[in-house]
């Protein structure tokens, strides 16, 4: 004997057949049915308003993302940006090094451009790699014949921290013809991270960028890989000039954006509410370092270090570098309204 709730319970379970049908069938993430225990959010009903501005309200539009969150997020990473043990002494070159110059730094982080492009490593790795280095510096004299051990070292670290598959020590050895040896590389290595008390995770300016970008290019009249691309070559060549060290990640983003929207539209003020309210930084806050990559840009400084130059002359990266620019900026967009 059974109740009627079993009787019906068995009549509607699945078959021993469905059960193994079931078993094999593999269900896609984005296949799942709503379940009553997920909150429904009428934000994601919403549909961004082009294909322009979806990247950029994913940070930016309060009403498809709890604003408190973004500012938080924005606060904590700016907070640990100006933490003492994840900043480099802005004047290290001066006072702690004796063989190493602000040259012979911008020598190897553009061939260290060139590591990352060969081995396809994420732009992320390039910016902590050098983030190293300078904080290395800022502590440990360094004799000329090992500068380039600190940059593949440094590589290395920043590899491991960022890539699903980073190449490994025999590589970095290989990319220096084999100047250094697998020993000698694993040795810098443990005397970066001792060095650097094993902090190893600091924002930089991709990371700011990242949350910058988007916005830069809600307008319609602007593309927006258009203005990625440029952002991303501009930093780039923030990191071959040791007077951007002295500028924190975010304000080094900040400048990359309103130079960015300048080349591409000099016409229009590039520097928005929006961008300001997201930043916290003023267009006359900005104007030193927005100056300096100008002057990057036009070839003005650190004319000889090619790879980064070279590298966004490719179709990939929309041909950025050979886009033009007015060889000034008008006074007026440093000017605050």
């Amino acid at each position: 004997m059974e109740t009627r709730a079993a009787t019906k319970r068995r009549a509607t379970a699945p078959t021993q057949l469905e059960i193994q049908h079931l078993k094999k069938q593999r269900v896609v993430l984005a296949e799942l049915p709503n379940l009553p225990n997920l909150i429904q959010s009428p934000i994601n009903n919403r549909k961004p308003h082009s294909t322009i501005e979806a990247k950029s309200l994913k940070f930016h539009d309060p009403s498809l993302i709890d604003a408190p969150y973004v500012a938080d997020i924005h606060s904590y990473l700016h907070s640990m940006e100006m933490e003492k043990k994840r900043r480099p002494m802005v004047d290290y070159i001066q006072k702690v090094q004796k063989e190493v110059t602000a040259n012979m730094r911008g020598v190897l982080v553009d061939w260290l451009v060139e590591v990352a492009d060969e081995y396809k490593l994420l732009s992320e790795t390039l910016f902590l790699s050098v983030s190293y280095i300078d904080r290395f510096l800022s502590i440990n004299p360094v004799f000329r014949s090992k500068f380039q051990l600190l940059g593949v070292s440094s590589m290395l670290i920043a590899s491991k921290y960022e890539e699903i598959n980073p190449p490994n020590v025999e590589e970095f050895c290989y990319i220096t013809e084999d100047t250094y040896t697998k020993s000698q590389v694993v040795r810098m290595e443990a005397e970066i991270l001792k060095s650097l008390k094993f902090e190893m995770g600091n924002p930089t300016v991709k990371t700011f960028l990242s949350m910058y970008s988007g916005i830069a290019s809600v307008d319609k009249k602007i593309k927006h890989s258009q203005v990625e691309f440029l952002s991303c070559y501009l930093a780039e060549l923030s990191l071959l000039d040791y007077d951007c060290v002295k500028f924190l990640p975010s304000m080094v983003a900040a400048s990359v954006i309103f130079l960015a929207r300048f080349i591409i539209w000099p016409v229009v003020h590039p520097w928005t509410s929006s961008l300001r309210e997201c930043s916290g930084y003023t267009s006359l806050e900005l104007k030193e370092c927005v100056l300096i990559l100008h002057d990057l840009y036009l070839s003005r400084r650190a004319a000889s270090l090619s790879a980064v130059r070279e590298k966004y002359k490719q179709h990939k990266f929309k041909w950025v570098a050979n886009l033009s620019s007015p060889p000034s900026i008008p006074t007026s967009y440093f000017r605050e309204e």
